[in-house]
């Protein structure tokens, strides 16, 4: 065979290896990209959901809890019991706890906007009984909402892995305790995948915590 000729064969040589590997590479481009979207398509679309929001206010007044327990609707005063009169409304479907002080917190409302609205009627109620009252320092307080991964967590793994942050003790509490440092907050994570989260004041951190989370959660993933 001539230098030429083999010259030649391995020229034909190359382009075979090359067009095989440039097919390799396409199909694992193909690969990557339907894998990619198989994972989207398959990542469930959930949304922790709004439970309660415990909100404090000041109503820059003394109160007479026996004269608001007396002429109120739907109050309770037991002082023996409780240092606040317990007062509820419909709508927003809320609980008010009002102290002497003038110091109220509210709780139930199932967001920001509704525990400000049943603040407000609170306080509507109270000044309509003669107390000159200053609506003022409205601030949620802690934010609870729950929700469903779809499926069951192995809770001594992540216990385990996450020792730092989690406290599991079954004979106690069935639930995993998982303290998350950034944002500040408290999730409750039980092994049918069913989740609680509280700790936080603004809607964000619950968002941004189950974010964190979930990826966690899918590597403890019972099969």
């Amino acid at each position: 065979m001539s230098p030429n000729d083999m010259e030649a064969e391995e020229n034909n040589e190359y382009e075979s290896k090359k067009i095989k590997i440039d097919k390799c590479e396409n199909d694992l481009k193909d690969i990557n990209e339907n894998n990619t979207e198989k994972i989207r398509s398959n990542r469930p679309d959930i949304v922790p959901v709004l439970q309660n929001v415990v909100a404090t206010v000041n109503l820059n007044c003394k109160l007479d809890l026996k004269s608001i327990a007396l002429h109120a609707r739907n109050a309770e005063y037991n002082p023996k019991r409780f240092a606040a009169v317990i007062m509820r409304i419909r709508e927003p479907k809320t609980t008010a706890l009002i102290f002497a002080s003038g110091k109220m917190v509210v709780t139930g409302a199932k967001s920001e906007k509704e525990s400000k609205l049943a603040s407000q009627r609170y306080s509507k109620i109270i000044e309509k009984l003669g107390f000159s009252i200053f609506f003022d320092n409205f601030k949620v307080q802690n934010i609870v909402s729950s929700c469903d991964v779809r499926f069951a967590i192995k809770l001594e793994g992540l216990a385990y892995a996450h020792s730092n942050y989690c406290s599991y003790e079954p004979e106690l509490f069935p639930g995993l305790i998982y303290r998350m440092v950034k944002p500040k907050i408290v999730l409750l994570i039980f092994v049918s995948g069913k989740i609680v989260l509280t700790g936080a004041k603004r809607r964000e951190d619950i968002f941004d915590a189950f974010e964190n989370i979930y990826p966690v959660l899918e590597q403890y993933k019972k099969v």
